[in-house]
C-alpha cells in the first residue's frame, strides 16, 4: 500500500508540471511511453474526466492537465497499413489506469 501511496504522489507531481498543450507534436517526440488513441480529451478539473479521475481515486494538482478518456495503444509504424487512429492520437505521461484515463496528454501527428 506504500508504494502505491509514493507511486500516486509521485505521479501527481510529475503530473501537476505538465500544461495542457493542444500544438500536436510529431509521434517520433513521444518519449512518455506508447502513443494511444483516446475517444475524447478533457481537463482533468473539469468533466468528464474529472468525475472520472475521482472514481479511480486519482488527484491531479493542475486542474488544466489534459487527460485522454478510453484510450488504447497504437503503433505509428502500423499507421500506413491499417492501424489508425480516428479519434486523439496522444502522447501522454501517465498511462496506469488501464485505458480508461491517461494524463498529462499531448496530441500527436502520426
Amino acid at each position: 500500500m506504500f508504494k502505491l501511496a509514493t507511486f500516486t504522489t509521485l505521479t501527481i507531481l510529475a503530473v501537476a508540471t505538465a500544461a495542457w498543450d493542444t500544438t500536436p507534436i510529431p509521434a517520433s517526440q513521444c518519449t512518455t511511453g506508447p502513443i494511444e488513441c483516446c475517444q475524447s480529451l478533457s481537463e482533468a478539473g473539469k468533466d468528464p474526466a474529472a468525475s472520472i479521475l475521482k472514481s479511480l481515486g486519482v488527484v491531479v494538482q493542475d486542474a488544466n492537465v489534459l487527460v485522454g478518456l478510453t484510450c488504447s495503444p497504437i503503433t505509428v509504424v502500423g499507421v500506413g497499413s491499417g492501424s489508425s487512429c480516428t479519434a486523439n492520437p496522444v502522447c501522454c505521461t501517465d498511462n496506469s489506469y488501464g485505458g480508461v484515463a491517461s494524463i498529462g496528454c499531448v496530441p500527436v501527428t502520426l
